[in-house]
């Protein structure tokens, strides 16, 4: 029998495929099948993190997403209970940006117009647009999620619970109200915090100004460098490093004397003429008073204003090391102020980013617009010294993408700081994947953490529930809807802030009216308080809470580690002094194949449900689960990188599959109930090293170290398909069913079908196609679940293990590839057999075990005979050479010394560096990536070697061995034939042949081995056959082939 024809393969559609998996699942309810049957079993619990559905999802949503499904799929696989509830993030600036935007004006105006409800329903209108979309294409990956049942950061029970977390920081004293400056988005009028602010850099172009500032009592004056001019209006003070030395310089053509640093002397220098008249510390400045620059604060000197200062933030890195005070709108500047007990503070723009009343010849214009006028006044009044044009990297809003600024603004903060050193060792907890990221990125924002502004001036939100006496200023927190009716007397349904904000109460005995703030909650805080607001703890669900808390597993990307992330940790610190998770997957940022950020606009990049339909879902799940991103790594996305794991994995698979298919529906064979251990040293390697993999999976996945799981599985489809399947095809060629050929299909069997079991949680849809497919040949129905996915997921059978026999294996691979290469060498094709082969290795016991697949490499490599040798210096010669970009940069000048210690490496040596990875020379230790191993063959051998084996082939050809090659050749002829003219796999032929004389005598000679090979019943020489022509090294070969009447 020979191989069977490979055209169902190739019409095979893994899209249609994929898409009648998902009739079936949803026809059997399949999902709900796996949770209905684990639900007696222990729950593990996974948080989902909302996203916001004001836009459709992209390739970074579906990294998420496949991770999202893979760990919950196989952990309800490994006999848990997972539930996994789709969320949704109803709240915060992408809402109201988006409804600011179709409304054409600011939320303040809409909320002028349509009152708050009205705007807050336009924003509820739009929440939900776009979850029909997300739904189809969650779906289409493969992600089972429950929409149903989800929760949104809208719903009031939700809130409540957000309530209630408020009110637990605010009894444990952790919120505070204060004024600070903060980043502050202009077009959308509220704070940011800080992640957000960081998140947008841009690099722009911005005015830079020198300006003068007249010193009283002194014919001088101090030189400032600023890139905001809009923040000079409300300069208060001018601030020195005392440190630093000063010069005071006469301008010649200005007549001036001015004062800046000696160190930015040259820099200044290229602009004007400059003369030093004399140096001082800036100890000897600090004191010196000066003129307001503009006139709008002026009165401010009664407060301590318009004084030189001292801070060590101030350097000569660039300016003129003299900086100007705008308290309100610099951080550092409202430190060394309140530092100095200077009180004055002025903020003289709205939260449209715009000039007040008080700025009055630019009251009304937004400040970065204001820039050039303010310029131009300076220009005329003689203040302007020089101005240049500065290009830095800039904050930009990440909803509106316009600049940021910092000002000053009453807010609402957690004390983040006073709780840091605890949410550090928390965070030593989490096992981060990739590990780098818990003392790198993590580790690094929560050592510089800063009190958190939670407070938002913004409509459409969960309502700070905090209400304040208007005579005696005493606070009060709410945290449910039953406190707010004790206080109020009015039972409400909803807590947004149309339904709260009128609400007041008084208490007796005290004067005033209690009213609520105006603010709304920060939608991180929301996001970090979902553990316990999707469930309405604590107000229901307290033991399902309470048995599931710390969840099991999160996964989001990089950006989170300074969002969702952080305040998961912040808030599950503050509330419990644990971590709110105990193992979290950080994938990178996916970008276009260009290196830039996936745009609509500039369409460079498809779109996933276009790829889905082209490629299939689990070929983009594999793709992007087998890159860096799950790493945490960025990654430009390829479509060739898609289709490429359809060749690599997905058909390779689905090939292995059908090749048993193919066999075993011919002699309609059925798998045995029981497993026996085989006889055939292949079927043995194979079925032990299913057991590795099952075991290296199981160990991966307990870390969470999917970028070690996706290969091992890629490698097993390797080693079955371009192995296994290779070296045993004969024996399913087989026409009777002997042992021998049950046992083959036995194996190939088991193997596929537990492989496939193990792919489910990473390719869902080809897993359970194969799956049903195998249902046919199952020798036991009646157990045999309806689904892949409600499959308990393969452990290891250690009876079935053989590790040295798996490294026999792998050593033979080695020298199959090694004999491959070495016939690449000396141009002799594989078909052609040759004498002898030398396998040699130090280890006789290895090469024993290799010497049980010595018929396997002797047909592999067309070799008549193998002898083996433990004396590899008698065909090998090892050397050493140092990486010496790698050593040189290490040692520098002592390189010299290692590299003769490196070169002077003998045998032994070598190979104790390969085997161990380091080997220490002089005190120092030296990796394999150190010292670069060589081997080059003896003089008077055909040795080639790598690190795992050595190898010696015989490459002398006479005539019995070149004739025995052109038989092979012969066949190959044959075999294309009987497929190019339609005929079976099982049909025999007869056969038609002229060749010349030298291949006439090869024919004749393996006349019998031709036939056997090729089902020939009649072998005829004739002299004419014209259907078929070839020519066979040389040689014509012409062949006539009919099917033979048996």
């Amino acid at each position: 029998m020979t191989q069977a024809s490979d055209k169902n393969t190739e019409s095979f559609s893994f899209v249609q495929a994929e898409h009648q998996v998902l009739s079936f699942w949803e026809k059997e309810n399949i999902f709900q099948q796996s949770l209905e049957q684990s639900k007696d079993n222990p729950p593990y619990i996974f948080y989902d993190g909302p996203p916001f559905a004001t836009g459709l999802p992209h390739h970074g949503h579906l990294v998420g997403s496949t991770l999202k499904d893979i760990i919950p799929r196989y952990y309800t696989m490994k006999g848990f209970y997972v539930q996994r509830r789709f969320g949704w993030d109803c709240h915060g600036l992408p809402i109201e940006h988006e409804i600011d935007k179709s409304l054409g004006m600011s939320a303040s105006e809409a909320v002028e117009k349509l009152g708050v409800k009205g705007y807050n329903d336009e924003c509820r209108g739009i929440v939900q647009r776009y979850t029909t979309e997300w739904q189809k294409t969650i779906t289409r990956i493969g992600r089972w999620v429950d929409f149903d049942n989800d929760y949104k950061t809208m719903d009031p029970s939700f809130m409540e619970s957000v309530w209630w977390v408020m009110k637990q920081l605010w009894e444990k004293d952790l919120i505070y109200r204060g004024v600070k400056v903060v980043p502050f988005s202009t077009a959308l009028g509220t704070v940011l915090s800080n992640f957000e602010a960081g998140s947008n850099y841009q690099d722009v172009q911005d005015p830079a100004v020198t300006v003068l500032f007249k010193i009283k009592d002194e014919d001088a004056y101090l030189s400032a460098w600023t890139t905001t001019p809009w923040t000079l209006p409300s300069n208060l003070a001018l601030c020195v490093n005392e440190k630093i030395t000063y010069v005071k310089v006469r301008d010649e053509e200005l007549g001036k004397d001015i004062y800046l640093a000696q160190e930015r002397l040259e820099a200044i220098a290229k602009h004007k003429t400059l003369e030093v008249l004399s140096e001082h510390s800036g100890s000897e400045l600090v004191g010196k008073k000066y003129e307001p620059l503009l006139p709008y604060f002026a009165d401010k000197v009664d407060e301590g204003a318009f004084v030189v200062v001292a801070d060590g933030y101030v350097t000569t890195e660039a300016g003129t090391g003299v900086v100007h005070q705008a308290p309100a709108f610099g951080e550092d500047d409202f430190r060394v102020m309140k530092a100095n007990g200077i009180t004055a503070l002025v903020c003289p723009v709205d939260l449209e980013g715009k000039f007040t009343e008080e700025v009055s010849d630019f009251a009304g214009v937004y400040v970065k617009d204001a820039d050039k006028d303010i310029i131009r006044k300076l220009k005329e009044e003689g203040k302007l010294y020089i101005q240049e044009v500065y290009q830095h990297s800039y904050p930009f809003c990440p909803r509106s993408d316009t600049p940021i600024i910092y000002r000053t603004i009453p807010s609402w903060y957690v004390k983040v700081e006073q709780i840091k050193e605890r949410i550090a060792a928390n965070n030593q907890q989490i096992n981060w994947v990739p590990g780098h990221i818990r003392d790198g990125r993590m580790g690094n924002w929560l050592d510089n953490a800063i009190d958190w502004c939670i407070s938002r001036n913004r409509y459409w939100g969960t309502p700070l529930p905090i209400w304040i006496n208007d005579e005696t200023d005493n606070r009060i927190c709410i945290g449910s809807i039953d406190e707010l009716e004790k206080y109020s007397g009015t039972r409400i349904d909803d807590l947004h802030r149309e339904y709260v904000d009128d609400l007041s109460f008084t208490i007796e005995g005290e004067p005033g009216v209690y009213r609520r703030v105006e603010e709304v909650l920060d939608c991180w805080f929301e996001s970090g308080s979902m553990p316990y607001a999707q469930l309405h703890y604590p107000f229901e669900n307290q033991t399902l809470f309470e048995a599931g808390f710390p969840a099991e597993y999160i996964a989001e990307g990089l950006d989170q580690t300074r969002g969702w992330f952080y305040t998961l940790l912040v808030l599950s610190t503050a509330l419990f002094d644990k971590p709110s998770f105990k193992n979290v997957i950080v994938n990178g940022i996916v970008m276009a194949e260009d290196g830039k950020k996936m745009s609509k606009r500039l369409q460079n990049y498809t779109a996933p449900d276009i790829l889905m339909e082209e490629f299939g879902a689990d070929a983009l799940r594999l793709y992007l689960i087998n890159s860096g991103l799950v790493k945490g790594e960025e990654q430009r996305f390829t479509d060739s990188g898609v289709k490429d794991m359809v060749r690599r994995a997905l058909l390779p698979w689905y090939n292995s599959f059908k090749f048993l298919q193919t066999y075993a529906s011919i002699d309609h064979w059925k798998a045995d109930t029981h497993h026996v251990i085989p006889e055939n040293i292949t079927d043995q390697w194979i079925l032990s090293r299913l057991q590795t993999l099952k075991k290296n999976v199981s160990k991966e996945m307990a870390e969470y170290k999917l970028y070690n799981v996706v290969p091992a599985l890629f490698e097993f489809i390797e080693d079955l398909t371009n192995w296994y399947i290779r070296l045993n095809r004969s024996r399913f060629w087989v026409e009777e069913m002997t042992a021998d050929k049950h046992a083959a299909y036995q194996t190939l069997y088991t193997t596929i079908s537990e492989l496939t079991v193990c792919m489910a949680p990473f390719a869902p849809f080809l897993s359970e196609h194969i799956y049903q497919e195998l249902a046919v040949f199952a020798g036991d129905t009646a157990t045999r679940h309806k689904s892949t996915h409600l499959c308990h997921y393969p452990v290891a059978e250690q009876d079935l293990e053989q590790p040295v026999l798996e490294q026999a294996v792998s050593r033979m691979q080695n020298i199959i590839l090694l004999g491959r290469q070495k016939r690449e060498q000396v141009k002799i094709k594989t078909k052609i057999p040759l004498s002898c082969l030398t396998i040699i290795h130090e280890d006789q016991t290895m090469l024993d075990e290799i010497s049980r697949l010595e018929s396997y490499i002797e047909s592999e490599l067309n070799i008549k005979s193998i002898v083996y040798s433990t004396d590899e210096d008698k065909y090998i010669k090892l050397f050493a050479k140092p990486n010496s970009p790698v050593l040189g940069k290490r040692f520098g000048k002592e390189f010299n010394k290692f590299r003769q210690q490196i070169q002077d490496l003998n045998a032994t040596q070598l190979n104790t560096l390969q085997e161990e990875g380091s080997i220490t020379l002089g005190g120092e230790s030296f990796s394999t990536e150190d010292i670069l191993v060589f081997r080059e063959a003896k003089e008077g051998t055909e040795a080639l070697s790598n690190r795992f084996i050595s190898i010696d082939m015989n490459c002398e050809l006479n005539d019995d061995l070149i004739n025995e090659g052109l038989a092979r050749e012969v066949i190959n002829r044959i075999q294309k034939t009987r497929k190019d003219i339609g005929l079976n796999v099982t049909d025999r032929i007869i056969v038609h042949y002229f060749a010349n004389d030298a291949l006439a005598v090869a024919i004749e000679k393996h006349r019998e081995y031709i036939a056997k090979e090729t089902l020939s019943t009649d072998f005829i020489q004739q002299d004419t056959a014209s259907e078929h022509s070839f020519d066979v090294e040389g040689n014509e070969l012409k062949l006539d082939i009919e099917k033979a009447t048996v």
